[in-house]
């Protein structure tokens, strides 16, 4: 049987509709985010942990509604006003900065005046973020909220595997069920292991094994043991 090896390529991940597989864990956020004739006043908040794939998901509706996507951290007061009625992404709400806070605020009542859409995402709920004009704190607070939860096994392998394939690996079906069956359950752990595995196999210019997988499970649970609680 061929050697499978991996190669150090640039990490392209893939964000289509056909891409996103849709699982217990995210199937409410999924059917939500793909009817925003549904959104109560127009806007919705996506919550999910990190590499839950909410950007995933916000692309996936953006490729079907058109939406102009911003991240929260780059909003400022000069920005200008989208079309009436248009669709809008604004992405990792907990990096907004006071200098967006005022165009968040118009954009979200021109949208809602002219029966626009808007889409929040985020790690916390609304109630959360840390926001500081009053007004705006109101009409966030007020989004309806769904949230992308840990994903169950059947997600976890898949999210695992669409690591491997945006790192362009892919490990043999063994070693997946055995990292799966080995690790932390959750999106983040899954996102740590497939690049600590990457790395691993590209310094010994092999194929990911289950040895291989083993060593770096083992040195991933002993940081986390010396890591102190928060």
């Amino acid at each position: 049987m061929p050697q499978q090896l991996s190669f150090d390529l640039p990490v392209s991940v893939a964000l289509g509709a056909d891409d996103y597989f849709v699982a217990p864990a995210n199937a409410q956020a999924f059917a939500m985010v793909r009817e925003p004739q549904s959104w109560p006043d127009g806007k919705l908040a996506l919550i999910g942990p990190k590499g839950s794939g909410k950007s995933h998901l916000a692309q996936v509706w953006a490729q079907q509604s058109g939406a102009e996507v911003h991240s929260a951290g780059t909003l400022k007061g000069l920005m200008d006003l989208p079309r009436p009625g248009a669709a809008v992404i604004v992405e990792d709400m907990e990096h907004l900065r006071s200098v967006g806070e005022e165009y968040l605020f118009h954009l979200h009542n021109h949208l809602r005046a002219t029966s626009g859409h808007l889409l929040l995402t985020a790690q916390t709920p609304p109630s959360r973020w840390s926001i500081a004009l009053p007004d705006l704190a109101s009409r966030m607070q007020a989004a309806t909220v769904v949230q992308i939860s840990e994903p169950d096994d059947d997600l976890l392998r898949v999210v695992l595997l669409k690591h491997f394939a945006d790192r362009q690996i892919m490990p043999a079906p063994d070693v997946i069920s055995y990292v799966t069956g080995r690790m932390e359950r959750s999106f983040a752990a899954a996102a740590e292991i497939a690049a600590a595995l990457d790395t691993a196999a590209l310094s010994r210019k092999s194929a990911i094994t289950r040895p291989i997988a083993r060593e770096v499970l083992d040195i991933i649970a002993a940081k986390q043991q010396d890591t102190p609680s928060p």
